[in-house]
């Protein structure tokens, strides 16, 4: 394990900013354990609905802060698209051939997915499972996949937004929101947050790759007026306090995005903005590092494949030994919270399978250059 670790360290390049890293490992396990923790498969009878502890126990609204870690995500990827975009325009790549590498990185694996659900979909459907455990398990696979086409979109769209300045979809989302909750008027406007809400992180992100509101005062601005916001909205515009949606709820957070969470988003990244100086002193260490590199190697491989682990314990569960606590019990007390804490080695471990199954379809979509790890680590080289 030793020799492992180091070889990681060795093949790092120089430059790399790993703290950068570390912000998208944990973009993307916050939303796997936020999924974990705060989705129950309900059993009754013959069929699974989905439900939510947080529709019973609301003095849990704050694990959504914890895990609604999209933002960071987006920070990331802003910076690193418009890093990329950049060097590629220095050495003469035209866009299409740049944009083709970066979306091929995220089209096999989906691919993959969206084939063995489709199979597994018309054999349930065969086999007599009812049509709303169906659709309960489909929707939890798919649903997830609306982030992907968001990042898609701004990706494209990187040279255009490289140099917008972040209030202007900010001001977007203000907008939008007073139509729909302070002049009544229609949802169907809100679905222009789902763009502008995470431009508003994309846009904060390229904008320090160009090397602008990088300093130490801007990570404070956008963490105490972020949470400021944030805490406003809350408590005197009437805006939930849970940052991800509640089933039954009149109003969600996260879909589409309020202003809310594009405020409780900027207060997200301030507080990165203020750790980085402190993870790149922590990531020097090879062992702290590695556990950082091992998730960004296979990112996308955890992000599509952990509600299909979380599903295969529970209907492995069900089969074998009926309904279980925390697993089919309806999420409604501290006994289901603690119960379901303890299935979550049992989701690693079937992360962990379909991780070893499906993660060779992320290598083989990812350009040759972004491969070359395999000849030193074992592996692919660092997705920069």
């Amino acid at each position: 394990m030793r020799e492992f670790v180091r070889r990681i360290d060795a093949a790092t390049p120089p430059g790399r900013d790993r703290a950068l890293d570390a912000l998208r490992a944990w973009g993307i396990l916050g939303v796997v354990l936020g999924h974990w923790l705060v989705t129950a498969l309900v059993a009754d009878g013959g069929t699974l609905h989905g439900a939510s502890p947080l529709q019973h126990l609301p003095h849990l609204v704050p694990l959504s802060w914890m895990f609604q870690t999209l933002a960071l995500f987006f920070l990331v990827s802003g910076q690193v698209a418009a890093t990329g975009h950049a060097r590629a325009r220095e050495r003469g790549v035209p866009y299409r051939q740049w944009l083709g590498a970066r979306t091929a990185r995220l089209a096999r694996p989906v691919g993959v997915l969206l084939a063995v659900w489709g199979v597994a979909a018309a054999a349930m459907t065969a086999g007599g499972v009812d049509a709303q455990t169906v659709h309960t398990l489909l929707n939890l696979v798919l649903s997830p996949l609306w982030f992907l086409l968001v990042l898609t979109g701004l990706t494209a769209a990187t040279p255009v937004v490289a140099r917008l300045h972040p209030v202007w979809p900010l001001l977007v989302v203000a907008l939008v929101d007073l139509v729909r909750f302070g002049l009544g008027g229609p949802a169907w406007p809100g679905w222009l947050t789902v763009a502008a809400g995470w431009l508003v992180p994309y846009c904060l992100g390229a904008a320090r790759a160009r090397g602008r509101l990088s300093g130490r005062a801007t990570g404070w601005t956008l963490l105490i007026g972020g949470a400021a916001a944030t805490a406003a909205l809350v408590l005197w515009a009437g805006y939930p306090a849970s940052m991800v949606g509640v089933p039954g709820a009149a109003v969600s957070n996260l879909n589409p995005p309020t202003l809310a969470a594009v405020a409780f988003g900027a207060a997200q990244c301030g507080a990165a903005l203020l750790l980085l100086g402190p993870l790149r002193r922590a990531l020097r260490r090879p062992a702290v590092w590695a556990a950082v590199a091992l998730p960004n190697l296979r990112a996308m491989t955890i992000f599509l494949w952990h509600q299909t682990a979380m599903m295969a314990v529970t209907l492995l569960g069900l089969l074998a030994a009926g309904p279980l606590p925390g697993l089919h019990t309806a999420p409604d007390g501290a006994a289901w919270v603690l119960a379901r804490l303890l299935w979550l080695p049992a989701f690693a471990l079937a992360l962990l399978a379909c991780w070893a199954a499906f993660r060779s379809y992320e290598v083989r979509g990812a350009p040759r250059s972004l491969r070359l790890w395999r000849h030193r680590v074992g592996s692919e080289k660092l997705i920069a």
